[in-house]
């Protein structure tokens, strides 16, 4: 098979809708790699029942590449998906980040797929100047090396404004399987929607959510843009679902459900929404422009016992003032949303 062609398997599956989580790093109090927990993290999110996993993404710090971490930590993840994958006969997506200038995302691009993932999930963040002609030509490159996932990342955090006239374009490049959406912004989610809707590809290009401040509005219901054109999102990837994943699992589930039976269960599934969001909130560092995101995330699974602290690359990167504070908080209020149980039972085991 072609290195830019995808599996039939897995693009049923991708289709289908699952939960991708966002794969955080594991660092040692020293901030080199901890081996032990990110293998722990991985076997985490099989044993969830998540559909697959992102790795080499935002959430697990882009500047892995600036200290020799990222081949390493694809090699882990993808080794330890595939023993999960052999133990129970279950499929799971692989997608690997692939940032930079062409020259280096084209080169993340090959080692990703001689590696064994599945999909690049394609940053655009290095290229802020570039054109959107220019922009496509990047992803053609990199499209012929291996299957696209597009990533609409929100500029807060590194992104850049990309507008419907460049998803229509992108959506023209045959290596692109699935886009994730994650602006924070429902204008710009709605573009892309919108681009997917008229491209006359919603059957064959999945939609996954990345709005972390909008998972279940995005889910619940299609997207209509007059006779013929809808389209709606298939799933998640998210950095949300980094935490509280078996629970996300059981979200997905129900929104499927509630699909299937023409909106049944809808309302109390917006409600927990409302409270997923405000959570998010607290793990995002929304207050401070997400300044304490990865380390909120990190703060939560540290917590669980799956990370032995929250450091991040960056020594300077941390909660924000008040933030741990609001973490108390939404952990107080929404205790059905967490799955501090099922890590509990698991964690030994995890960590062997």
């Amino acid at each position: 098979m072609a290195g830019s062609e995808l599996a039939p398997a897995t693009d049923t599956l991708l289709r289908e809708g699952a939960v991708i989580p966002a794969h955080p790093l594991a660092l040692t109090a020293e901030r080199r790699l901890d081996e032990r927990r990110q293998v722990a993290l991985t076997r985490y999110y099989c044993d969830a029942g998540a559909g697959g996993v992102a790795v080499g993404v935002h959430t697990t710090q882009f500047a892995i590449r600036d200290v020799g971490l990222l081949r390493p930590v694809l090699a882990l993840a993808v080794e330890t998906v595939r023993a999960a994958e052999a133990r129970s006969g279950r499929r799971m997506v692989k997608v690997s980040g692939v940032c930079g200038p062409t020259p280096q995302a084209v080169a993340e691009a090959s080692l990703a797929r001689d590696l064994g993932y599945d999909l690049g999930l394609l940053s655009l963040g290095a290229l802020k100047d570039a054109t959107s002609e220019a922009l496509l030509a990047h992803a053609r490159a990199v499209g012929a090396v291996i299957p696209l996932f597009g990533f609409y990342l929100q500029p807060a955090v590194g992104g850049r404004v990309l507008d419907y006239s460049f998803w229509r374009g992108f959506l023209e490049i045959g290596a692109v399987r699935a886009i994730k959406v994650a602006p924070f912004n429902r204008y710009a989610t709605l573009e892309v929607v919108r681009a997917v809707a008229d491209s006359g590809r919603g059957e064959e290009v999945a939609l996954y959510t990345g709005n972390d401040d909008a998972i279940v509005a995005d889910l619940v219901a299609d997207f209509e843009f007059g006779p013929g054109r809808r389209a709606a999102f298939a799933g998640g990837l998210l950095g949300q679902w980094a935490v509280w994943t078996h629970e996300a699992v059981s979200l997905l589930d129900r929104v499927k459900a509630s699909r299937r039976n023409g909106g049944k269960d809808v309302e109390s599934l917006l409600t927990l929404g409302h409270q997923l969001t405000d959570a998010n909130a607290a793990f995002f560092d929304a207050k401070n422009a997400f300044a304490g995101c990865i380390a909120g995330l990190h703060e939560v699974l540290r917590r669980q016992g799956l990370l032995a602290g929250r450091q991040c690359l960056d020594p300077k990167e941390d909660l924000s003032p008040g933030q741990e504070a609001e973490i108390d908080r939404v952990l107080h209020a929404y205790p059905h949303l967490a799955d501090d149980s099922f890590v509990a039972a698991n964690l030994d085991r995890w960590l062997r």
